[in-house]
């Protein structure tokens, strides 16, 4: 997507970013719990620990607010909306 504005282009390639790192983070983390990958790996360890360590916190305060439901933790998926909804309010309102 192109912005004239560069900070507005800055802001929105951030926000991609940061989506695609919260969907590694889910992704591995269904890859350790089923067994794919092993957290014995160092590199894989380092990796897991990576993206924890920049995803948790806002994992963390989604939790607060929404607890798991049934067991299924649905922090990610509100994080996601949230991101897409930044997306389309910095496009709409800086562009």
């Amino acid at each position: 997507m192109y912005h004239p504005n560069p900070f507005v282009w800055l802001v929105l390639t951030l926000i991609d970013i940061y989506t695609w790192i919260v969907i590694a983070a889910v992704v591995m983390s269904w890859l350790v719990a089923f067994g794919v990958i092993n957290t014995y790996n160092q590199f894989a360890r380092s990796v897991v620990n990576l993206l924890d360590a920049l995803t948790e916190p806002v994992f963390r305060r989604v939790r607060h607010v929404v607890p798991a439901i049934g067991g299924l933790d649905i922090s990610p998926l509100i994080v996601l909306i949230g991101l897409q909804f930044l997306s389309y309010l910095v496009a709409y309102y800086l562009a």
